[in-house]
């Protein structure tokens, strides 16, 4: 996701995870030369023989297993990426979306807000004592709204944007 739409912590979650993958990997590196400098030691002193064979071969497990991980702990920070760069695109697509159906629908500007506080949940009290308006004028409001989007209650209003996000292919 951009800086706008992922927050502060967790960002920092995201930034110590990957600080701790990327630890984890280092001392995994120095493993496998650690094994690769006793392997080479080994068979200067004494040859070919199963310890140093079994030895080079856990060296050469660790270094395939060091440059897999590694190859996998990027490849999983890119898929990170393009699925938060997705969820923004399709954030940013259902704002548009919205603005379009309101436009389609000719709501005034205090039945678009009214509509976008009850697409976001807030019952009729709420969006009263936000918009500082009497209870009665926002339930009007609401069967405007109703009305122009040919629906009958809130569930069906919200269902309307359900299903064009359901329909609609996201693009990045």
């Amino acid at each position: 996701m951009s800086d706008d739409t992922i927050s502060q912590p967790a960002r920092q979650t995201v930034n110590r995870r990957v600080a701790l993958l990327s630890a984890l990997l280092a001392v995994q590196v120095l493993c496998a030369v650690f094994f690769v400098a006793d392997v080479v030691d080994d068979f200067r002193m004494g040859g070919i023989t199963p310890h140093t064979l079994f030895e080079g071969a856990v060296a050469a497990a660790l270094f395939v297993g060091v440059v897999l991980g590694g190859r996998e702990m990027r490849r999983t920070l890119e898929r990170n990426r393009q699925a938060e760069d997705a969820a923004t695109a399709a954030s940013g697509a259902f704002a548009q979306l919205i603005e379009r159906r309101f436009a389609d629908w000719s709501l005034t500007g205090a039945e678009a807000e009214v509509a976008l506080l009850a697409l976001k949940g807030f019952d009729v009290a709420e969006i009263s004592g936000i918009r500082g308006t009497a209870e009665g004028t926002v339930r009007a409001q609401l069967a405007r709204i109703y009305a122009k989007a040919g629906v009958a209650s809130r569930s069906q209003f919200v269902c309307l944007f359900i299903d064009d996000l359901l329909a609609a292919p996201i693009t990045a």
